[in-house]
C-alpha cells in the first residue's frame, strides 16, 4: 500500500536511506539486522520497501535510522543537508 500526499509518496526518507546504506557499502539485509538490534523489528524487505517509497515510515523508525547513521531526522526528511 502506498500512502500519497499531494500526489507524491509520503515516504520521503527512502532515497536518503538508500544513499546512506550504499555509502557504508552494506546490504539491505545487514542494515535490517543492525537496526533490529535497537529493539525495532526490520527485515530486508522492510528496507527495500522504504527505499522504494512503498512503505510508510513511522516516527520511531525514523529515530532509529537517524541514530544508526548518526544523522538528524531532518536530514532523513530532506529538510536540511548533513
Amino acid at each position: 500500500m502506498k500512502i500519497y500526499w499531494n500526489g507524491e509518496s509520503k515516504n520521503i526518507i527512502g532515497s536518503r536511506l538508500k544513499e546512506l546504506r550504499q555509502q557504508q557499502n552494506i546490504s539491505q539485509r545487514i542494515l535490517a539486522a543492525r537496526l533490529t538490534l535497537s529493539g525495532v523489528e526490520f527485515n530486508d524487505l522492510t528496507i527495500l520497501r522504504i527505499e522504494k517509497g512503498e512503505r510508510f515510515v513511522p516516527d520511531y523508525e525514523i529515530a532509529v535510522i537517524a541514530d544508526y547513521f548518526k544523522v538528524s531526522a531532518d536530514y532523513l526528511l530532506g529538510r536540511k543537508e548533513q
